[in-house]
């Protein structure tokens, strides 16, 4: 079983910056791939960014030159600093752990864009 857990999210007023984090914890971790999601209200949620076990990063259109994922293999830890907020920016934000074919959400963590 693998627990993951996000934190950094908060209020930020347009163009400031946050930095989440999400740790993945448990036995015999072997994660191959790691991604932010994002929903909102109404919507799906969506791919943000990803980060493979080799270090490939992949960028949604709307957040690229923006937001700059990265990740600590020894700690098993995420990050995605953001950059340049913008209030359409606002949302639940999700871990995504995969290790092998099985997957695993984190609990979200809220970021909110004010004007």
């Amino acid at each position: 079983q693998v627990q993951v857990v996000e934190s950094g999210g908060g209020l930020v007023q347009a163009g400031g910056s946050l930095r989440l984090s999400c740790a993945a914890s448990g036995s015999n971790l072997s994660i191959n791939y790691m991604a932010w999601y994002r929903q909102t209200p109404g919507k799906q949620r969506e791919l943000i960014s990803s980060i493979t076990t080799g270090g490939s990063t992949d960028y949604a259109e709307s957040v690229k030159g923006r937001f700059t994922i990265s990740k600590d293999n020894g700690k098993n830890t995420m990050y995605l600093q953001m950059n340049s907020l913008k209030p359409e920016d606002t949302g639940v934000y999700y871990c995504y752990v995969r290790r092998g074919k099985i997957a695993y959400w984190g609990q979200g963590t809220q970021v909110t864009v004010s004007t």
